[in-house]
C-alpha cells in the first residue's frame, strides 16, 4: 500500500521515488479489501524530499494503484524539491487533494505556493499541473481573488538604461 504513493512524488527529485515511504500518525485505518486507508492525528508523510503534514490524510486506491490522496489540516504543508532546483517548493491549504491519475494538485482553502525568496501565489484555490508545472488560480466565489508576489530581483526592466 504505501508503494503507491509513489506517484506523488513525480514532480520531485527522480531519486525520491527510490526512496522508502515514511508515514507517521496518531491512528491509522487500513482497509486490505478496498486498499483505501486513513490517518489520523499529526500525520507526517515522508519520501525523500517530499514531506506532507497534516492532521487527517485519506487514501483512495483504484486497481493497485494510488488514485487521490487528500490530506487536510489547519493548515495541511507540502514540501517538496524538484530536480535541478536550488530551493524546496512549498505549499499549504487547509485542504490538498492529489489526483494521481491526472497529476494534478489542488489546494483549497487559504492555499499558497511558494518558494524561499522567489515568487508566491494565494488564493482559495490553486490547481498545479504537475506535468506541465503551470498552476490555475482562482474560483467563481464572489470576492475571491488570487494574490502573486514577485521578488524584485525576478522583475525583468525592458526600459532601457538611464544615460
Amino acid at each position: 500500500l504505501l508503494l503507491l504513493l509513489s506517484p506523488v512524488s513525480g514532480a520531485g527529485l527522480a531519486a525520491d521515488r527510490d526512496q522508502p515511504i515514511n508515514i507517521e500518525a496518531d491512528r491509522a485505518t487500513l482497509n486490505e479489501k478496498t486498499g483505501n486507508s486513513v490517518y489520523e492525528g499529526n500525520v507526517y508523510v515522508r519520501q525523500g524530499t517530499l514531506v506532507l503534514q497534516g492532521a487527517k490524510m485519506t487514501v483512495q486506491l483504484n486497481d493497485n494503484s494510488l488514485d487521490t490522496l487528500v490530506i487536510t489540516g489547519d493548515p495541511a504543508t507540502y514540501r517538496q524539491r524538484r530536480d535541478g532546483e536550488q530551493s524546496d517548493r512549498q505549499a499549504e491549504a487547509a485542504r490538498i487533494e492529489f489526483h494521481a491519475r491526472d497529476d494534478r494538485v489542488i489546494l483549497l482553502e487559504n492555499a499558497r505556493v511558494w518558494r524561499s525568496g522567489d515568487k508566491e501565489l494565494r488564493s482559495d484555490r490553486i490547481v498545479l499541473n504537475l506535468k506541465s508545472d503551470t498552476f490555475n488560480a482562482g474560483s467563481n466565489k464572489p470576492g475571491d481573488r488570487v494574490f502573486i508576489t514577485l521578488p524584485a530581483s525576478s522583475i525583468e526592466d525592458d526600459s532601457p538604461a538611464p544615460q
